[in-house]
């Protein structure tokens, strides 16, 4: 069951790459679509087969791989990973599908094989590295989407691709260091037979070992996220690459960072975790006043998009930080929602651009008229900013509001700093939608080119779903809860004792939002 989610794409990759003789865009654009709308279909029949009451890995499979060095194929799925790798499918099949759409006219996509082969190897990764169950099959998987990134951002970039790619190289391939480092020292260090997710037993170790490992983990996947101040490769990739890759890059990538610290941050050192909690939940509200700060002052939208992802990532950080039944759920719900609303951002931006032929707020005004410019981009993109400032009735509320009420009685400060933040995130997009939406068009402009249904349907197939997870909030948390109370019931006693002081469960506050 598992397998063909991670191998049906990479055989996909394989035919449109390696099929004889020529292929026309078009071909390998809806082999592309056909094999991400297949992955996707048997994620939605997972969720039949997933029984969200049962704590643990479900739908398990097992092959021994190098026995000797305890690299098994081990794969399952769990309330964590099962939501992000529905994003990942979702995002792969809107990429697939919309890759013409944000591309300009007077420049078609360039080497199309390629571009759709790379983005179904980046999703067959995204796959298997959350179903993975072995730590170092893990990292093998993690690794795996590296290469095909820094491919689409310095051939499909923008100018400084190379620059922006390198960067991107860098610092990921620091990363995937720091977590194989810890990784390799976790098995050796415990003296386990293999690397088996279950099978690793951190406990044994003295408190300094432990909180060595953690912090290579901690620094290792907060390169991914990315965490300030390890953030700086992440406005140029962004900016760089094209919005497709841009996407997959905020809504996809981005996620693999906070789900490794969930999984194997949290979940390998509970106890080492629990004490270093006060200090990640600063760093979480540093990340949530700093992306939106930075973001006010932007001048280009998809920097400012860019920048506003550093502050949502921030709320994830927090809800792992406060550790309570209803903070981590909370923080899963958060991953989501921020995947969904940044790719329906940096869709819309990508459109403008195209239509326009700028990003500059100095130059962009009047969109929302219903003659010569944007008027349904516009309305979808201020229905997105709506979004992510947490407007209820939209995922976004759904997601920071859980953080919120489960950090609080934890952490008060920090999560007052993150409703602050977001605050700050409804004025920085006031901004952008003042100046791109409203106002009068320049007349000499004329008038722009109109925007078809078909380039707007994955925008209206994001907000929709937007707006269903925000109404019907259980639709989303429901899957992850029992998983992520069994984090929270994993910490020390003294712990719990503090987070039985939170507000009422999730069951009970779900259904009422």
């Amino acid at each position: 069951m598992l397998s063909t989610l991670i191998w049906f794409p990479v055989l996909g990759a394989a035919f449109i790459g390696f099929f004889p003789g020529t292929s026309s865009a078009s071909r390998s654009r809806w082999s592309a679509i056909a094999v991400s709308s297949f992955a996707l279909l048997w994620t939605l029949w997972l969720f039949t087969q997933f029984d969200s009451r049962t704590t643990g890995i479900q739908i398990q499979e097992f092959l021994p791989w190098i026995p000797t060095l305890g690299i098994n194929y081990s794969l399952g799925i769990d309330g964590l990973s099962l939501p992000l790798l529905a994003l990942s499918n979702l995002l792969t099949l809107v990429v697939a599908f919309s890759s013409n759409s944000l591309t300009p006219k007077s420049t078609e996509l360039h080497r199309p094989r390629l571009f759709y082969s790379l983005l179904l190897l980046i999703n067959a990764g995204m796959a298997g590295a959350l179903l993975a169950q072995n730590l170092l099959l893990f990292f093998f998987f993690y690794e795996l989407e590296l290469i095909p990134f820094y491919l689409l951002i310095v051939i499909w970039g923008g100018q400084k691709r190379d620059y922006a790619g390198m960067k991107f190289l860098i610092y990921t391939a620091t990363s995937g260091i720091l977590i194989l480092a810890a990784f390799l020292a976790i098995g050796w260090l415990t003296g386990s037979a293999n690397f088996e997710y279950s099978a690793i037993q951190t406990g044994e170790l003295s408190q300094r070992t432990q909180l060595i490992l953690l912090t290579l983990v901690l620094v290792g996947f907060g390169i991914k996220i990315p965490l300030v101040p390890l953030h700086t490769w992440l406005p140029d990739a962004y900016v760089e690459a094209s919005t497709p890759t841009a996407i997959l890059l905020g809504g996809v990538l981005s996620k693999l960072g906070t789900y490794g610290l969930a999984r194997f941050g949290v979940g390998l050192f509970p106890e080492t975790w629990s004490l270093i909690t006060p200090g990640l939940s600063i760093l979480a509200a540093v990340c949530v006043m700093y992306g939106a700060m930075v973001a006010i002052a932007q001048k280009d939208i998809k920097r400012m998009v860019a920048y506003s992802s550093i502050g949502h990532m921030g709320y994830v950080l927090l809800g792992m930080a406060a550790l309570t039944p209803l903070s981590m759920v909370g923080a899963v719900s958060q991953m989501v929602s921020h995947g969904l609303i940044l790719a329906l951002l940096f869709y819309l931006v990508g459109v403008i651009e195209v239509k326009v032929g700028t990003r500059e707020l100095d130059v962009l005004n009047g969109l929302l008229n219903a003659i010569r410019g944007l008027p349904m981009t516009s309305a979808l993109l201020i229905l997105a900013g709506m979004a992510s400032a947490g407007i209820p009735g939209m995922v976004g509320f759904i997601s920071e509001f859980l953080v919120f009420q489960g950090s609080f009685k934890i952490f008060p400060i920090p999560t007052l700093l993150g409703v602050v933040g977001s605050g700050l995130t409804a004025v920085y997009f006031v901004i952008l939608l003042n100046r791109t939406c409203f106002g009068k068009l320049d007349t000499k402009t004329a008038y722009y080119p109109r925007v078809t249904f078909k380039e707007h349907f994955p925008a209206l197939a994001l907000t929709g779903l937007i707006l269903w997870l925000g109404i019907q909030p259980t639709w989303l948390v429901r899957w992850s809860e029992t998983t992520t109370t069994a984090l929270v019931e994993a910490t020390p006693v003294e712990r719990q004792i503090v987070v039985s002081q939170a507000p009422v469960p999730t069951a009970a506050i779900a259904p009422q939002l």
